[in-house]
């Protein structure tokens, strides 16, 4: 027996051909998405399933259980995903009226590598089951268990494939706009392992937090979408007052939903920047208090980070600048959670790198804190000479005021209309 994986909860894979297959007690249609980083089809050829059984890497071999043989080599270079779903034969029926599914992942010999228990399923008649997503050069699978009430249409047409009309097995009702409705349970969120940790008050919280962050992303269309998450902080002097009242730690608590709906982990990058900057270790879901504590200082030397070397004024150009020489064109999207009190002096300098920014993978949502004169960072969205519109600004006097249904409906808003501008344009696959 392999490795027993929970929803959220990831697995490296060291073969180059899997065997992808789920027991269920009722029958259901094994198909698979090849999906961009943007979690997006090339085009309809990159939707396998049993009236197109075969896709570069990835052929359908029907039986009892169906089976997904993929070769990982054999993926083409702008895949980054592919995603398992399963449809009940009956569209009427809901996987909840039965017995958990379980999806297993073998080697090419049969040997069961991982094995995952598909549970919590209610009104779904159709659910992604699994994840196999690249990494950098490695290979991973992730179980992932996430249910659409709306049906077969509403998930292939939300992945980018051409629905003229249902097909026999999907709902005879058209996908519906908006795709709140597509979800059961109101909204289905993406879990990571780590929040099993947590005490239930904090992971309440979490969750109440994650489907805030999932509705923004269905009303934009941009659910599922996987993105690395950077977070920057400016640790300047006139930041004293963010630090001392922990303004900066609830920051911190509130990004981390962001992240476990758009990272393939669920991790947040972080930076805290001034005249030079630091990067601190990835926040994990189960450690953002104590994270926030050890790393969130302006001065002295804490886990063996010198702050005072990190300056008491800023200048966004070294942070920007490493940022922008980690992306590579054709890279999973980035979005880039900056948080300052303004000052952006070098307007000049700033402005060249966003122009030069606009041809990479990467938006960037500025979030102004406290009351500052933000300049140049009000102008971002008038600034020419762009590819595509990469920014985004608005400033809160008080976080703390701002409910979390309004703080990711700002905080998110524009990265959706990015993304789909970055597809035009080139940008992304």
């Amino acid at each position: 027996m392999g490795a027993a994986l929970v929803k959220g909860q990831n697995g490296a894979l060291e073969v180059d051909r899997v065997l992808v297959s789920v027991l269920t007690e009722t029958t259901v249609d094994l198909s698979a998405l090849l999906v961009t980083e943007a979690g997006q089809v090339r085009s309809d050829a990159d939707f396998v399933f049993f009236n197109q059984p075969s896709a570069p890497g990835v052929s359908l071999r029907p039986g009892t259980p169906a089976t997904l043989e993929v070769s990982l080599t054999d993926l083409p270079e702008g895949i980054a995903q592919l995603r398992a779903v399963l449809t009940l034969d009956d569209p009427t029926a809901t996987f909840g009226r039965f017995e958990a599914a379980v999806a297993t992942v073998a080697d090419a010999a049969g040997a069961v590598l991982y094995e995952y228990r598909i549970e919590g399923l209610d009104s779904e008649s159709v659910v992604i089951a699994l994840e196999l997503y690249r990494r950098n050069a490695q290979w991973k699978v992730r179980a992932v268990g996430q249910g659409y009430a709306g049906g077969f249409a509403a998930l292939v047409t939300d992945h980018g494939v051409t629905v003229d009309e249902p097909a026999d097995r999907a709902p005879s009702a058209p996908p519906q706009s908006g795709a709140t409705s597509r979800f059961a349970r109101s909204v289905e969120v993406f879990t990571v392992p780590g929040e099993a940790k947590l005490s239930l008050e904090k992971r309440a919280k979490l969750d109440l937090r994650k489907r805030e962050v999932a509705k923004v992303l269905i009303d934009k269309d941009a659910f599922g979408i996987r993105a690395r998450v950077v977070l920057v902080i400016d640790k300047t002097g006139s930041m004293n007052r963010q630090y001392r009242d922990q303004v900066v730690h609830r920051v911190v608590q509130r990004m981390i939903p962001v992240a476990t709906q758009l990272d393939d982990d669920g991790t947040l990058e972080a930076y805290l920047y001034a005249r030079f900057f630091v990067k601190l270790p990835d926040i994990e879901v189960e450690h953002g208090d104590e994270w926030a504590q050890t790393f969130l200082h302006l001065s002295g030397t804490h886990a063996d980070i010198d702050y005072d070397g990190i300056g008491g004024r800023n200048d966004e150009l070294p942070i920007m600048r490493d940022i922008i020489d980690s992306l590579r064109p054709g890279d999973r999207p980035t979005l880039v959670l900056f948080f300052t009190d303004g000052g952006f002096a070098n307007k000049r300098e700033i402005a060249a790198l966003m122009r030069e920014a606009s041809r990479l993978p990467v938006f960037w949502q500025f979030i102004g804190l406290g009351l500052a004169n933000y300049g140049l960072l009000r102008s971002l969205d008038e600034m020419a000479d762009r590819v595509v519109d990469n920014a985004g600004f608005f400033a809160l006097d008080d976080i703390d005021q701002v409910d979390d249904a309004r703080l990711y409906a700002r905080l998110l808003g524009e990265f959706p209309d990015w993304l789909r501008a970055a597809r035009v344009a080139g940008i992304l696959r």
